[in-house]
C-alpha cells in the first residue's frame, strides 16, 4: 500500500533535522578538541612551581674545577630622572620692518649659514630714492651753513670795526645757527634713511641653521610678519621640568648627568639655569642644562636629567655569569657542591657586573665561564 504525501513529507522533514544535528554536533566536537589543543592540553606539564622551582628540583653538575663568584651588595648613588627637551641656546626669527615684496631669498630649510650671511633681499627701490633726496638735502644744508658761516665772520669783523649795527650782527648769527641745525637734521634724516634701507637686507645675526622658511620671492610681506627662523646648533640645552623637592638639590653651574635616549647617549652637562618659579599646576622648576648635546642632537628630542640621591645597596654578579637561554635569564648556582640552575631576575649594568633584582642572595656562589 502506498505512503501518503504527507507521511513522505514529515519523514524528509525528521531526517533533515537529525542532519543538521549532527553537522552542528560534529563542529562542536572539533571546535573542543581545538581548543583543548592550543591550551596545551594534549602536552607534557610543566612544573606548576614556576621555572625557577624545576630548575632547582632538576638533578645538576658537580662544581668541583668551576670557577666561582660570589653575589655581593654594591653601595651605588641613587638617581631620579627628569623628563626634558632639547631646545637651542640661540634661537631666532627673523620678520620684516618694512611693507614691501621679497626680491631674492637664497636660502632653504636646513642650510647651514654663516654670521652675516644675506638671508632675505626686499625691493628697495622707493627707499634708495629716498636716502638720495637725503643725501642732496644735506649736501644742501652744508654748502648754506658753509655761507651762514663765512656771513657771521665778515660780520663780526665788521661790528669790531663798528661798521655794522648790532642788529645787523645778530641777524647774521641767528642765520648761521639755523644753518647749522639744517645741517644737523639733514645728517639725521640721511642716517634714517640709511638704516630703513638697511633692513631691506636681512642678514644672519649669528652661525646656524635655517629651520624654517616661511616666505618665497615675490611675496608682499608687512611689518612684523616673520620671514625665517634661525638656530645655533653648536649650542644646544636639554630644558627640563623638575619637580619642587628634587629642584632644591640642584645649583647653578653644578655638572649632572643627562640621558638622550635618541643618540643612546649617557653624558654630562652644566646646569646654566634654575627658574626661581615653580609651575602652579605641576609644582615643577624649569631647569636648562648646556653642554650635553653633541652633533646630531636636533630641538625637540627627548632627554633626561639624572638627578643623583642618596645611596643605595644593590645585589650583583658578574656578567659572565649570566646564560641567555630563549627568554629566560639564568645562572648556575653552586649549592651542596653540584651547579644548578636557577632563572633571575636583571636590572642595571655597573661595569662588568649587573644587578639582579630576583632569584639570589647575598653571598651565594655563581659560576663563572671557563677561563674566567
Amino acid at each position: 500500500m502506498a505512503a501518503r504525501p504527507e507521511e513522505t513529507v514529515n519523514a524528509r522533514a525528521i531526517l533533515l533535522v537529525l542532519r543538521r544535528a549532527a553537522v552542528a554536533l560534529v563542529f562542536t566536537a572539533v571546535t573542543v578538541l581545538l581548543l583543548l589543543w592550543l591550551a596545551g592540553a594534549f602536552e607534557e606539564k610543566i612544573d606548576d612551581r614556576g621555572p625557577a622551582a624545576a630548575q632547582e628540583a632538576a638533578p645538576g653538575r658537580p662544581a668541583a674545577g668551576a670557577p666561582l663568584a660570589q653575589a655581593r651588595l654594591l653601595r651605588v648613588p641613587r638617581v631620579e630622572t627628569a623628563s626634558g627637551t632639547v631646545e637651542a641656546v640661540r634661537r631666532t626669527v627673523l620678520a620684516s620692518r618694512l611693507l614691501s615684496t621679497v626680491k631674492h631669498i637664497p636660502i632653504s630649510a636646513g642650510q647651514r649659514v654663516d654670521k652675516g650671511a644675506v638671508l632675505v633681499t626686499l625691493d628697495a627701490v622707493d627707499l634708495e630714492a629716498r636716502l638720495e633726496q637725503t643725501k642732496a638735502a644735506l649736501e644742501s644744508a652744508t654748502a648754506d651753513s658753509a655761507q651762514a658761516r663765512t656771513d657771521f665772520e665778515r660780520a663780526e669783523k665788521l661790528r669790531g670795526q663798528d661798521v655794522i649795527s648790532e642788529a645787523e650782527f645778530d641777524k647774521a648769527k641767528t642765520r648761521l645757527t639755523t644753518a647749522e641745525a639744517e645741517v644737523e637734521r639733514a645728517t639725521q634724516q640721511r642716517d634714517e634713511a640709511q638704516t630703513t634701507l638697511g633692513y631691506a637686507t636681512l642678514l644672519a645675526p649669528f652661525s646656524g641653521v635655517v629651520v624654517d622658511k616661511l616666505v618665497e620671492a615675490g611675496d608682499t610681506v608687512t611689518p612684523g610678519q616673520a620671514l625665517l627662523s634661525l638656530y645655533d646648533p653648536a649650542h644646544m640645552q636639554l630644558v627640563a621640568n623638575v619637580r619642587e623637592s628634587l629642584a632644591r638639590r640642584l645649583k647653578v653651574d653644578d655638572l649632572i648627568d643627562v640621558r638622550i635616549d635618541a643618540l643612546d647617549l649617557d653624558c654630562q652637562g652644566r646646569i646654566s639655569e634654575v627658574v626661581p618659579s615653580a609651575d602652579a599646576a605641576s609644582r615643577t622648576f624649569e631647569v636648562k642644562v648646556t653642554g650635553p648635546c653633541p652633533p646630531g642632537a636636533y630641538g625637540g628630542m627627548f632627554g633626561r636629567l639624572k638627578i643623583p640621591l642618596d645611596e643605595e645597596e644593590v645585589l650583583v654578579i658578574p656578567r659572565a655569569a649570566v646564560r641567555q637561554v630563549g627568554q629566560m635569564t639564568l645562572v648556575d648556582v653552586a649549592d651542596g657542591g653540584m651547579l644548578r640552575r636557577r632563572a633571575v631576575q636583571l636590572g642595571r649594568e655597573f661595569g662588568a657586573d649587573v644587578q639582579v633584582l630576583s632569584g639570589l642572595k647575598s653571598g651565594e656562589p655563581v659560576a663563572l665561564p671557563a677561563g674566567s
